[in-house]
């Protein structure tokens, strides 16, 4: 099929604002799949999209529609995420496609990812095709949110297609405007092969798929291609389409979507976002590539089982195929072994990661607790980047310490306002602009430490405003604080496994915290345990062990008063001295029920 005839687009919005039902109907719409096939949720492979009800990869899907003009056209969709963790996947999707649907709920109106998608989408320049879904809803508003849409976004109310996903209403209008406002891909005049890699992932039995936008020239079974990433050569074996499962054709054109099987047995030796061309007519530059990706959030995985680690190792290298804004390093401890300090791009992905490891790779891992990148200048003139506790430096030696910010875009009903302001302020942050979106909405634009949000920021954010608050954030580099390194000493020895970086000013309330959850985890021993929270050489927090008392006294029947008090004072005796020499064993489960997040 000619490029004139064909269209490739995006469907973007905010989380749960149905782009992947919107899917399912186009699908049927087209008669892309059967009524036998049909099922909700069709694009969401992964069983852990479908528990959660949200999208982590982006799918693409070739389609043919026959429009009213009488042609049939090929339209060339790729569905994506919503969630802020994987703005990643939605970058490079958008870099396939000349056009997107902006989904906007009609009942919700403009969310904080709305506005973060649509700017990934003009960053690319891509046509805009606006829809409002779930028009069918009691509670949608749908003159509110075309206001929305021009006030906030400048995008004309009366380019909006209003429709209802889940009853089909409005799915013909969408497929005749993509038709009619996405531009055909353009083809480069020199013909030569290039083909964009914005996906991958490893197959058991034929090793790594690519998933490929065709820019120019074509691409066959049987060709010899190169990657401009890595120089190496490679022997098509099979071409093909998603529609949604794979299916083999002869020949990828320019302007399709497709999915490319060479013969690459390692995870390692593609990259999404690299140039593949032909090996005979090479093209003379790569494609524009994808922004490098740096992970904000940095976490311990390890196996619970040492022999596990090998194994480990290798489920990490797949993943990282298929995901690569994940990152992962050796690292050792000497409490949980050996194991990896993986990067991740919020909690959510961090939390999808892990449980991926446990369902498709069967792997039983810990997690330790997040922490965040840190630069450290020192007194000798040198820089030091720092993720981990034990590679933070001595006091003395710290010239400077700065830590990672960021922008954060919060979307809430006006009455929360004052609750989400003091939340800000209890999370060393500032509101630096507020703007009304409309007689019941506020954005607020706040500055706050990466660090402060990696936990509990949106949890708490939901439940203050009962869930009608949304947000979204952005990297906004880095600014000096006065982060300290706080031990955790046990019997006064420390132990590096519960070492942490926290703020100057709030030492003393994690070290309290920190120290409860020891006291509990901890087996009482025949002296008392001090657990202690250390900021330098000063105790910030202390929680006490009882020691567990042997009844010396029982072999005493009657008798005088003084063999018991002598008895009493020799166990006494030995107790200071046991305090002295002993040592304290903390079990492995007290490591696992500590460091695993979200206990």
């Amino acid at each position: 099929m000619s490029t004139e005839l064909t269209r490739n687009f995006s469907i973007i919005a905010h989380i749960d604002h149905g782009k992947t039902t919107l899917s399912d109907r186009l699908l049927e719409s087209t008669s892309t799949i059967t009524l036998r096939q049909r099922q909700d949720q069709l694009l969401d492979s992964m069983d852990l999209e479908r528990e959660k009800g949200i999208t982590i990869k982006s799918h693409p899907v070739a389609m043919e529609y026959t429009a009213r003009d009488g042609k049939t056209y090929k339209l060339n969709l790729l569905d994506t995420p919503g969630h802020v963790d994987f703005s990643y996947e939605v970058s490079r999707a958008l870099a396939a496609c000349e056009g997107a649907i902006l989904m906007v709920d009609a009942a919700q109106g403009v969310e904080a990812q709305t506005v973060a998608n649509l700017h990934l989408a003009t960053q690319q320049n891509l046509l805009i095709i606006p829809v409002l879904n779930k028009i069918d809803l009691p509670a949608a508003d749908v003159a509110k949110c075309k206001r929305q849409l021009e006030e906030i976004l400048c995008i004309p109310a009366e380019d909006c297609i209003p429709a209802s996903a889940k009853n089909g209403i409005g799915i013909e209008e969408i497929l005749e405007a993509i038709i009619a406002r996405v531009p055909a891909p353009v083809e480069n005049p020199d013909k030569l092969l290039r083909c964009g890699v914005f996906d991958s992932l490893y197959d058991a039995y034929r090793g790594v798929v690519s998933y490929v936008r065709v820019f120019s020239g074509s691409v066959k079974r049987g060709q010899k291609v190169k990657l401009f990433a890595t120089g190496n050569t490679y022997e098509v074996k099979e071409v093909g389409i998603f529609t949604p499962k794979m299916v083999a054709c002869e020949i990828l054109n320019a302007g399709d979507v497709g999915y490319v099987i060479a013969n690459m047995k390692s995870a390692s030796e593609v990259k999404v976002g690299d140039t593949m061309t032909d090996v005979v007519h090479p093209c003379p530059e790569a494609l524009p590539g994808y922004k490098e990706i740096q992970p904000m959030v940095f976490s311990g995985i390890y196996p619970v089982d040492s022999s596990d680690y090998e194994a480990l190792k290798m489920a990490m290298g797949k993943l990282q195929i298929n995901d690569p804004a994940f990152t992962y390093q050796q690292e050792s401890s000497t409490a949980l072994g050996f194991g990896f300090r993986c990067g991740f791009l919020g909690l959510l992905h961090m939390e999808i990661i892990q449980e991926r490891l446990r369902r498709e790779f069967d792997m039983n891992v810990i997690s330790t607790y997040p922490s965040v990148i840190y630069h450290v200048s020192l007194t000798d003139g040198s820089e030091l980047i720092v993720d981990n506790p034990s590679l933070f430096p001595e006091p003395q030696g710290i010239q400077e310490i700065l830590e990672p910010i960021v922008n954060v875009y919060i979307m809430v009903p006006g009455e929360y306002i004052g609750d989400m302001m003091q939340l800000v302020l209890e999370k060393r942050g500032e509101v630096t602009h507020t703007e009304t979106i409309d007689e019941t909405r506020v954005i607020l634009s706040c500055v706050l430490p990466l660090a402060e949000i990696l936990v509990d920021f949106n949890d708490k954010l939901k439940s203050m405003t009962r869930g009608y608050a949304s947000m979204d954030y952005e990297h906004s580099g880095y600014r000096a604080a006065k982060m300290v390194k706080m031990d955790m000493l046990i019997a006064g020895d420390p132990v590096e496994a519960f070492s942490t970086i926290v703020h100057r000013d709030k030492a003393e309330s994690y070290g309290r915290a920190l120290a409860a959850r020891l006291k509990e985890v901890i087996p009482a021993h025949l002296f008392v345990v001090a657990i202690q929270a250390a900021v330098g050489g000063k105790i910030v927090a202390r929680e006490s062990i009882s020691a567990m008392r042997k009844n010396v006294t029982a072999k005493c029947y009657g008798g005088d008063i003084t063999r018991k008090r002598k008895l009493l004072e020799k166990q006494k005796e030995g107790k200071k001295k046991m305090k002295l020499f002993g040592k304290v064993n903390i079990p492995q489960d007290a490591f696992i029920k500590v460091l695993k997040t979200g206990d």
